[in-house]
């Protein structure tokens, strides 16, 4: 089975359109459900940038870093990660999809796979996440005293689409396992939350295993930390030029191929279980 589509390309885009405007009606109608759902999502990002805080009330330094300065990677990560956590987050739930048989009805509609998936349940709560992670962007770039230039703004706002990117591919070619082996979902966690996780310190606190895997093999390095550098005009304690802050939409653009390879790969190579 394979990626259909037909059309002009608006004529393509409607019915996802028509998909996603449904779900936002749907889960807006519960409302109080909608408003605490919000409130839970603020009080989760809430819980991660205290866990930073409080890191600095035993220690004035994190692998060589100041608070203000590991606030600006903290939001940069978390700018990054809930970005792709609205767009594509609901990806992880494939193995329900393919237990249950909805895989199945996706397959026979002459639309992309991939595309209906993310209508089909996408979580508008999320957006809650999002707008609180650009504020504690904002706080902590004026609390980090940056000294703005034009090729800083642009920056700042190139880094966490690159970064939400590659969280995206991520969640997409993580949650493909779940093709071959339907309790794949521990693995592809591990990976994206583990991956959220570390982008939001400093590579330095890692060992150096630790960080060959998840900083320059994943490629998790380049969302926060290295674009943070650059920010601060700070130079790289492990010795990689500037120019490396830079690198995150080229980063960003192979982890795009190679989650498209392994997701077409995927439905190719899928058989329905049945149900």
């Amino acid at each position: 089975m394979s990626e259909r589509s037909e059309g002009a390309p608006g004529t393509r885009l409607t019915p996802y359109w028509e998909l996603l405007k449904a779900q936002v009606r749907g889960q807006a109608s519960y409302r109080a459900s909608f408003w605490l759902d919000m409130v839970g999502n603020f009080a989760l990002l809430g819980g991660d940038l205290l866990t930073v805080i409080v890191l600095f009330q035993v220690t004035p330094s994190l692998g060589g870093f100041t608070r203000p300065q590991v606030l600006v990677m903290f939001a940069l990560g978390m700018v990054a990660f809930n970005v792709a956590d609205l767009a594509v987050g609901n990806i992880e739930r494939i193995r329900m999809y393919v237990r249950t048989g909805t895989l199945d009805t996706v397959l026979i509609r002459p639309l992309g796979v991939l595309s209906q998936l993310l209508a089909l349940d996408f979580g508008v709560r999320r957006i809650g996440r999002v707008l609180y992670a650009v504020t504690i962007l904002v706080v902590a770039l004026v609390l980090a005293d940056v000294a703005w230039t034009p090729a800083k703004a642009v920056l700042v706002v190139v880094a966490p689409i690159a970064g939400a990117a590659l969280f995206g591919s991520i969640f997409v070619a993580a949650s493909a396992v779940a093709f071959w082996w339907i309790e794949s979902g521990e693995i592809a966690a591990t990976v994206t939350y583990g991956g959220r996780d570390f982008s939001t310190y400093p590579i330095t606190v890692y060992g150096q295993l630790f960080r060959r895997v998840f900083a320059y093999g994943l490629g998790f390095g380049f969302v926060a930390y290295y674009p943070a550098l650059v920010l601060l005009e700070l130079p790289d304690p492990l010795g990689l030029p500037e120019l490396t802050g830079w690198a995150s939409p080229l980063v960003a653009l192979v982890a795009v191929g190679l989650a498209a390879l392994v997701w077409r790969t995927g439905v190719r190579h899928y058989r329905s279980t049945g149900s």
